[in-house]
């Protein structure tokens, strides 16, 4: 749980900074304008301009990886990330205003000003800000607790690394030596059971001669159960000639060894605007026949209508799913998938479930941000439980949002799974889609939810 709440802390900073910019580009940008009064040109132009100025930079900033986490960048770039935002951000401004022919309405002289401003006084405060982190981390404050696991000597090194390195706000929560032994397997089995939903670490980095590389394997293969970047630090110059993706932390280069595409900021935001604008578009869509559904699930059943259960979304953070209630009412300690002819299913419920139509209410749960249009299906907790300790690349799944349909969906892997085969299928597809997140994937899957989606042969 300490590392999902870092994540929910990443990500409201993320959302102050943002703000940040906008603030800073419209209040300097106005601080400039009544500093020459000798402008007489209409200010509701200038109001409209710098509106429109501040809520751009940040918007094109989060494209340009402005808004990436800040541990373990050097200060240079992190400005010429900002100094790429800005210019960009002019230079869509000029265009804006050559193609609306309203250049004449503003001051040349005001323009050029508060935008050297702007940049002045951003890069100013990033810098200010940037150099208080770092004065909080060497003081052991606002730190990543991390893993590291690999060869005594390669350990021993990356040791002594961040401990030079305080400022950038790494602490070595524990290591573990590998020396091949039945004990360090039995120690790794036990961290990657222990650690599948709740941990006290962010990261694991695993430390390496580019030479072991079977134990490289070997090893991340192990720990794929844990819903954490696992990063590998390999003691070689030639890293670059590797084909992974590469990172640069506390100075050195690392290899994300799970990386998705929606680790990716901007990839991220593009996501999330797609589940808010589709998802808003089908919530109001569909909004006539859920109250529809609603009204005669509460004639021929009772309450309540709406089934509530928690499921893992997103790093194993529980959250509450919505359905439209299918079955009698009745009491299970344990989840029991429905099968053909459960008599828990009521005739109305049969129906809403061939036809998908009981999935509907999970639309508010894109609009909460908790689910995806398009991502792996969850499950009920108790498989998670089971699946993750027979199923080595299960809990991969968890790396993004649940979605309300996806790639193993539509490729006829849904419903019941009669055998361990079927969810190993399942779980392969699931991963092949968060390996290779488009947003045309993500269309190209909704597409096929109309005509293979909807319909449900499953129970």
């Amino acid at each position: 749980m300490s590392s999902l709440k870092a994540a929910q802390s990443n990500e409201w900073l993320r959302r102050i900074m943002r703000c940040f910019d906008a603030a800073i580009a419209m209040g300097v940008s106005s601080l400039v304008l009544l500093l020459m009064p000798h402008i007489t040109f209409s200010n509701e132009y200038y109001l409209f301009l710098m509106v429109i100025g501040g809520l751009l930079l940040p918007a094109v900033g989060e494209f340009l990886g402005l808004y990436q986490p800040w541990r373990g960048r050097s200060l240079y770039s992190m400005l010429g990330a900002y100094w790429l935002s800005w210019l960009a951000t002019i230079v869509l401004l000029s265009l804006l205003l050559v193609a609306t022919q309203n250049t004449a309405n503003f001051s040349r002289l005001w323009m050029g000003s508060a935008s050297l401003a702007v940049l002045t006084t951003g890069s100013a405060m990033r810098a200010v800000l940037y150099l208080y982190l770092r004065h909080l981390r060497s003081k052991g404050k606002n730190r990543k607790r991390i893993v590291v696991i690999g060869r005594e000597e390669n350990l021993s090194r990356l040791a002594e690394h961040l401990n030079s390195m305080a400022y950038a706000g790494y602490s070595l929560q524990n290591a573990y030596i590998d020396d091949d032994s039945d004990h360090f397997h039995r120690i790794l089995h036990k961290l990657a059971q222990e650690s599948a939903f709740e941990r006290d670490f962010d990261e694991i980095w695993l430390t390496y001669p580019l030479s072991d590389g079977d134990k490289v394997r070997l090893v991340s293969t192990s720990l794929i159960g844990i819903p954490v970047n696992v990063r590998y630090f390999p003691d070689l110059s030639d890293i670059r000639l590797l084909n992974h993706r590469m990172a640069q932390v506390v100075g050195l280069y690392s290899l994300e060894l799970n990386y998705s595409p929606l680790d990716s900021g901007p990839l991220r935001f593009v996501k999330n605007v797609e589940d808010r604008l589709l998802g808003g578009l089908l919530f109001i869509v569909f909004l006539p026949v859920m109250l529809l559904i609603a009204a005669l699930v509460k004639w021929k059943m009772g309450g309540p209508v709406l089934f509530k259960q928690h499921r893992h979304g997103i790093d194993g953070k529980c959250f509450r799913i919505y359905k439209f209630r299918t079955m009698a009412n009745h009491r299970a300690k344990h989840t029991q998938q429905a099968t053909h002819g459960d008599p828990r299913i009521t005739p109305l419920g049969a129906l809403l479930r061939r036809t998908s139509l009981d999935e509907l209410p999970q639309l508010y749960n894109v609009l909460q941000g908790r689910m995806s249009l398009v991502g792996p299906r969850p499950h009920a907790l108790d498989h998670n439980q089971y699946y993750q300790g027979v199923i080595q690349n299960y809990m991969q799944r968890h790396r993004v949002k649940p979605g309300m349909t996806g790639w193993a969906q539509v490729n006829g892997y849904r419903g019941n799974t009669d055998t361990l085969e079927q969810m190993q299928k399942r779980v392969e597809f699931d991963l092949y889609y968060i390996d290779n997140w488009s947003l045309g994937f993500d269309l190209k899957i909704l597409a096929m939810t109309l005509t293979r989606g909807f319909i449900n042969y499953q129970p």
